[in-house]
């Protein structure tokens, strides 16, 4: 079930299903993203395990909007995380985050260990790269449908997913209200400082004591299978799973075989 909540000053749209131990899902930043465009096929199979599912769009994301002075970062969007566990009275969670919502769950671990059953980290930013082509295009995106063809052509291994369809839909929901503004004014260019924000210091990394799954594309364009080789090396209680013949879109691409793994480690 979709929903609007009062996270302190700020509506925040939430999909929040299921019954029994928590599992926060937080979402990547490409165009016209959102929780449930993100996790739409990862969230059944989470439910039928036996978990709640909490999945909020992140500020400036989906129907999450901001006033229009406010700036965005790393605090901003963790601490929004936290408050709406605070609101909804989740006191621990497993948290999964894909992409830019790595970043920003590995930041929350470091942060608030406390609140952090399980990690699972997705294609994640949180470690120092050279920004990819394919990830300054997706934050440099300008809207139009070509441009979010070309877009979701970085993400997908599998081109028989980048539909015309999937395509206008997603442009769509990336001029939605709004939303190509908000989007343009979270990673202007130069880029890589984006990048460059949104990694965690070595010994800050190698301090969190969560137990960990990687998942990463092995083709990725997007995000380089390399941090995630970083994280393995940082994170003491790790282990990653490298999916060949794919790339950025790991929870679509191999949705049933990320399901179970992920079903798989929070039963542990």
């Amino acid at each position: 079930m979709q929903s609007m909540i009062r996270v302190g000053s700020l509506d925040t749209s939430v999909v929040d299903e299921g019954a029994g131990p928590a599992v926060l899902l937080l979402h990547g930043s490409g165009p016209g993203v959102s929780a449930l465009a993100n996790w739409r096929l990862t969230i059944p199979d989470l439910v039928a395990a036996g978990h709640r599912v909490v999945a909020p769009d992140l500020i400036g994301f989906g129907r999450t909007v901001p006033p229009e002075d406010h700036v965005y970062s790393m605090a901003s969007w963790v601490d929004h995380a936290v408050a709406l566990l605070d609101e909804l009275g989740l006191d621990q969670v497993d948290l999964v985050g894909n992409s830019f919502g790595g970043a920003l769950s590995l930041r929350l671990a470091i942060e608030h260990p406390e609140r952090v059953r399980r990690l699972v980290l997705m294609g994640s930013v949180g470690v120092p790269f050279e920004i990819t082509e394919g990830l300054d295009r997706v934050w440099g995106y300008r809207a139009s449908v070509e441009e979010m063809r070309a877009v979701m052509d970085t993400f997908a291994w599998d081109r028989s997913l980048l539909t015309e369809e999937l395509a206008q839909l997603r442009y769509e929901a990336s001029i939605e209200g709004g939303a190509d503004q908000r989007f343009a004014a979270m990673f202007p260019a130069p880029r890589q400082r984006w990048v460059d924000v949104m990694a965690s210091p070595d010994d800050e990394i190698r301090g969190v004591r969560t137990p960990t799954l990687l998942v990463h594309g092995r083709d990725d364009q997007v995000i380089p299978l390399a941090t995630s080789l970083r994280m393995l090396e940082l994170i003491p209680d790790a282990q990653l799973h490298v999916f060949g013949q794919c790339g950025h879109w790991t929870q679509i691409e191999k949705t049933a075989e990320f399901n179970k793994l992920l079903v798989d480690f929070l039963a542990r």
